[in-house]
């Protein structure tokens, strides 16, 4: 091949932690050569991806300014496993509710 591999499987999940995590939802992501995989809009999601080089932890999940959730504990986690430009990756992120996570300006984890 001649681009290093880059692909993920993407996960929503209720719970606290990803060990814990009752999954959800789940969807495949390959960046390379080209946007594919069961993600609803895997052009953008990688497009995001290679802004921040792969590093999942660069994606913002804070909430947009304005948006407004409850402060209820109802954890939402998302995760992404595989590989980027070759190396593995494996990522978790733990948002409050499912408000938190939908007002994060990110669609990496929006399926």
């Amino acid at each position: 091949s001649l681009y290093p591999a880059s692909a993920l499987v993407l996960t929503v999940g209720h719970g606290a932690d990803a060990a814990t995590a009752e999954v959800q939802r789940a969807v495949t992501l390959s960046c390379r050569p080209t946007p594919t995989g069961t993600h609803p809009a895997p052009a953008q999601a990688c497009a995001e991806l290679h802004s921040v080089g792969g590093a999942l932890g660069l994606l913002r999940t804070g909430a947009e300014p304005g948006r407004m959730c409850t402060k209820e504990w109802r954890p939402i986690t998302v995760t992404a496993e595989g590989v980027w430009d070759g190396r593995r990756v494996s990522y978790e992120h733990t948002f409050a509710n499912n408000c938190f996570k939908n007002a994060a300006p990110t669609t990496v984890f929006e399926f």
